[in-house]
């Protein structure tokens, strides 16, 4: 695993029912540098600075992984991705072999 890759991404919902996967530091910065200025505040520059701080190699990528999802979690944009989704789940056969809809 790459320094620059989180141990487990993180979810954060975008839009009513698109979810984006942060997986990486460059991720990150993507996604909090299109964050809205009028919405950000001392947690979003707290895991801006988290995440600039592991990509300098300062700290572990696991700790700009919390802040990142500290601050989805106070913006109340965390998913938790930890139930299968729809789309995970793979098609179950009939007992004549057919894909059941």
């Amino acid at each position: 695993m790459s320094d620059r890759t989180l141990d487990s991404p993180v979810f954060v919902r975008v839009a009513e029912g698109l979810i984006q996967e942060i997986s990486c530091l460059e991720d990150a910065f993507d996604f909090l540098d299109e964050w809205p200025r009028n919405r950000r505040g001392v947690i979003y520059e707290t895991a801006k600075r988290a995440c600039q701080r592991a990509f300098d190699g300062q700290i572990p990528s696991t700790i700009a992984r919390d802040a990142l999802a500290g601050f989805a979690r106070s913006a109340k944009i965390l998913e938790d991705v930890s139930t299968t989704v729809p789309w995970m789940v793979g098609a179950k056969a009939g007992h004549t072999g057919e894909v059941a809809t």
